[in-house]
């Protein structure tokens, strides 16, 4: 396992080494990446101060759903975030050297990069945790316990799977960046306030299509004891790990025919 993994470690290491060669810059990158974070939370703060409940939330429960959301795409951002770059591969031919080495294309796309400036909105996220868990008054079990520290695991999972479906799409649509970025950060705008807000429409949409009401509203709902609306009832809150293993189903046979698809750049 250990020779399996050393090609991957010493990209990230490389990588690595990049990123913190310029400490001035990497610090201003995560003070932007924070400043990016912050502007989202000045959003919900300012719709909540002219409503007290969005949803069925109020600002401590929808503190807590931003937060889920906030760690969940971050993280998912920093690490599987630049796949997004395939098109750029595709149109400049780089993706057929992927394809020369002896390694799988999809794990030496997602280690060719970690951008660890994305800490700085995770960072923030993570603040507005502990402060939303200090607001809410939740009937802590062992049960709940184990959600609340896996919630934020299993929304990273699902971010993930969702940058992946949509890097495959790029296979047939090559320009298509801006329709994919309608589902993965369309989807993390769309975890970040209650999926109850939405038309039923909708609300199916990103609940059973881009499952990103499993990244944060329904274990939200869990947590502060909420029925929630229907279709959306909040016991699916317990069923992430179920949406995560189908969201990667999806994505890795999306990615695989994709791959099929690609006949090279003819370089």
């Amino acid at each position: 396992m250990a020779e399996l993994l050393r090609p991957y470690r010493a990209l990230l290491a490389s990588r690595l080494r990049a990123q913190l060669a310029y400490r001035r810059s990497f610090a201003m990158d995560l003070v932007g990446a924070a400043g990016i974070g912050v502007l989202e939370l000045a959003e919900v703060l300012v719709i909540f101060s002219s409503i007290s409940v969005l949803g069925e939330l109020d600002l401590a429960g929808a503190l807590l759903l931003f937060s889920f959301a906030g760690i969940g795409f971050s993280t998912a951002d920093m690490v599987v975030g630049h796949v997004d770059s395939l098109p750029r591969y595709l149109r400049t031919g780089t993706l057929d050297a992927f394809l020369l080495r002896p390694l799988p294309v999809l794990a030496q796309l997602i280690t060719s990069d970690l951008q660890l400036r994305r800490l700085g909105r995770t960072a923030v996220a993570v603040v507005v945790l502990v402060v939303a868990l200090s607001m809410n008054t939740i009937a802590w079990s062992p049960a709940l316990v184990a959600l609340a520290v896996l919630t934020p695991v299993f929304s990273a999972v699902i971010f993930a799977a969702l940058f992946v479906c949509a890097a495959g799409v790029q296979f047939w649509l090559v320009e298509g960046g801006e329709f994919a970025n309608a589902f993965t950060y369309g989807g993390n705008y769309a975890a970040s306030y209650p999926t109850s807000i939405f038309t039923l429409p909708m609300r199916v949409l990103f609940t059973f299509v881009v499952p990103a009401a499993f990244t944060a509203y329904l274990p939200t709902l869990v947590l502060l004891g909420h029925s929630g609306p229907a279709w959306t009832p909040a016991v699916l809150g317990w069923f992430a790990p179920v949406a995560a293993a189908g969201i990667w189903t999806v994505a890795l046979l999306g990615w695989r025919a994709g791959l099929r698809h690609y006949t090279g750049a003819g370089s």
